[in-house]
């Protein structure tokens, strides 16, 4: 490799890590993107220019095509409440990938220590270490993306949301666990494409395995916990392939990925072992729920109106139901009219809010909202005893008092917004059906709080419209 490509590797490596950098803040992230996203684009550029004599061009530009065009698509024409379901086949096909090039690579090695052993050549051309590299690559690449595909499954609603527990599913997975580390053992000392390919098999089924006894509000750190897998693969694969700039990407990956899953777990006051495996012992977050026909308070457009018109503090809490609804543009502009009465308002974002880590965030994002009036959980909780008036929108677990009250709820132990400290709670709801995690949320029935029910978009209009009458 001429020593110019080591050095715009090197470039493009260093865009990986600004990129991240920039991620980590609203104010940087859009930035950040762009120049990940320079980076990589340079990164596959790269070999078209240096390699000599390389193959197959016609078939690796047509599947860059039809990437970029899948790419373009879904950039498009999905929407915000279906973005996490992209982002799950996203670290699926990530992962899948980097299983399928180290079955290739391996395919090569082995032909090229065969072409050694006829010369009558004593050498082990590549090591047990790229061997083991190359198994963890397939392997894991491989659970990545059939557990990516389970998540997409759920998360759709092709399949229940619910845990799916039968009776052997412990052995089975024991059974796969023990059949990959086996496999990959086998792939060291004695390699052969057949146990690549039997490897690859296993792990696809482990990744089913793992990720069909988690439901409900768990789905989230699932795919933050697979997206590290992804990245350790692309890590692994970089270093069978000698590619300094796919190790440092995938390094990144895995290592973000692994310290979300953490941050999110303990958002959740969960373990990470005990959100994917709760299931089995029935600790899982569930998913589902009958609606309740408890008596509450409920009101229009116009008393709750009068709530907010008058408040000197103002809450909002923002939530799936709220992307459901696309109602974000109006949320905002209902915020802005507080504003100028003098309200004081800010929106509480829960870790865990939605259906992705930052979800909350990009989608208020879209509409414009100032990046100051977006406070964390941590920050904010100590301000509701002092709030007037909270305004829930399409969230329900993350103030679900059930997780401070009620132990052996599916999300006791998880810390939740303090809404229930506040004078008034507004909740915002199509209809008395439970939140993700499949449970009642008692602050309904509190004495303070006043529901509106209908499509979040059309109440906040309603609201919008009654609040510059007042």
């Amino acid at each position: 490799m001429p020593t110019w490509v080591q050095v715009v590797y090197l470039l493009c490596a260093i865009g990986f890590i600004l990129a991240l950098k920039g991620l980590s803040g609203p104010r940087t992230a859009r930035r950040g993107n762009l120049v990940g996203a320079a980076a990589a684009v340079v990164g596959c550029v790269l070999p078209f220019i240096y390699v000599d004599h390389l193959d197959h061009v016609p078939l690796m530009i047509g599947a860059i095509a039809v990437g970029t065009a899948g790419g373009v698509f879904g950039a498009r024409k999905v929407q915000m409440t279906q973005m996490p379901q992209m982002v799950a086949l996203f670290n699926g096909v990530g992962g899948g990938a980097a299983a399928l090039v180290a079955l290739l690579e391996l395919n090569h090695m082995l032909e090229v220590q065969d072409a050694l052993d006829a010369l009558g050549a004593d050498v082990d051309a590549y090591g047990w270490f790229v061997y083991a590299a190359t198994a963890f690559t397939i392997f894991v690449g491989s659970v990545s993306f059939a557990g990516s595909l389970i998540t997409f499954a759920k998360l759709q609603e092709l399949m229940t949301s619910r845990p799916v527990v039968f009776a052997g599913l412990p052995v089975a997975f024991g059974l796969m666990l023990l059949g990959g580390v086996g496999l990959s053992v086998l792939t060291v000392t004695d390699a052969a494409i057949g146990i690549g390919i039997a490897l690859c098999l296993v792990g696809l089924v482990f990744g089913v395995l793992l990720v069909l006894p988690v439901g409900g509000a768990d789905v989230p750190i699932v795919i933050s916990l697979l997206n590290a897998f992804t990245g350790l693969t692309v890590a692994a694969g970089g270093y069978v392939l000698s590619n300094t700039l796919l190790l440092v990407g995938g390094t990144l990956v895995g290592a973000s990925g692994t310290f979300l899953t953490l941050l999110m777990a303990r958002a959740m006051g969960r373990s990470v072992g005990n959100i994917m495996f709760g299931a089995l012992k029935g600790g899982s977050t569930l998913g589902g729920g009958e609606a309740s026909d408890r008596p509450v308070k409920s009101a229009g457009p116009e008393d709750v109106a009068i709530l907010l018109g008058y408040a000197d503090r103002v809450i909002i809490v923002p939530g799936y139901g709220l992307a459901v609804a696309q109602a974000q543009h109006t949320l905002r502009e209902l915020v802005d009219v507080l504003g100028e009465r003098g309200t004081k308002v800010d929106y509480a974002i829960h870790p865990v809010a939605g259906r992705m880590p930052g979800h909350m965030n990009v989608l208020l994002a879209e509409a414009q909202v100032p990046y100051e009036q977006l406070v964390e959980m941590d920050e904010i909780n100590g301000e509701f005893k002092n709030t007037d008036v909270v305004l829930v929108v399409g969230a329900n677990d993350v103030v679900n008092p059930a997780a401070k009250t009620t132990p052996g709820a599916p999300i006791y132990g998880m810390p939740i917004l303090n809404a229930d400290e506040a004078k008034q709670i507004v909740f915002m709801k199509r209809s008395m059906r439970p939140g993700f995690a499949g449970i009642e949320n008692e602050l309904l029935f509190d004495p303070k709080t006043t529901l509106l029910f209908g499509d979040a978009k059309e109440s906040l209009g309603k609201l919008l419209n009654s609040i510059k009458s007042l």
